[in-house]
């Protein structure tokens, strides 16, 4: 339900957060308005996110998380720490891995 490359990133701007389309667009960079669509639709088929559009002129369209996706709030947050605790090795690794790959 999460794999993919964005869902885990729109799930992670969405924590804690109500955001417009566009909002989400931005906070996120470099995903395409259609890709975002898709991954939007596919959480929301999941149920872990809620689209509310409000019938007013122009029209305004919300994304939040639903109850489902408030229960993988601890992983994400297991996920930052863990790589706040080891961006030491992980820089460390990918340079040598750069050197090698010259």
């Amino acid at each position: 339900m999460i794999a993919g490359r964005w869902k885990p990133e729109i799930l992670w701007h969405l924590k804690g957060e109500t955001m417009r389309f566009n909002q989400l667009q931005r906070a996120i960079g470099g995903v395409s308005q259609k890709m975002l669509t898709q991954q939007l639709r596919e959480l929301q088929r999941d149920g872990l996110v809620i689209r509310t559009q409000y019938e007013e002129i122009p029209p305004r369209v919300e994304y939040n998380l639903t109850e489902l996706a408030d229960s993988l709030k601890p992983l994400f947050d297991s996920i930052v720490n863990w790589s706040h605790k080891h961006t030491d090795a992980i820089h460390e690794a990918r340079f040598k891995y750069d050197q090698r790959n010259k």
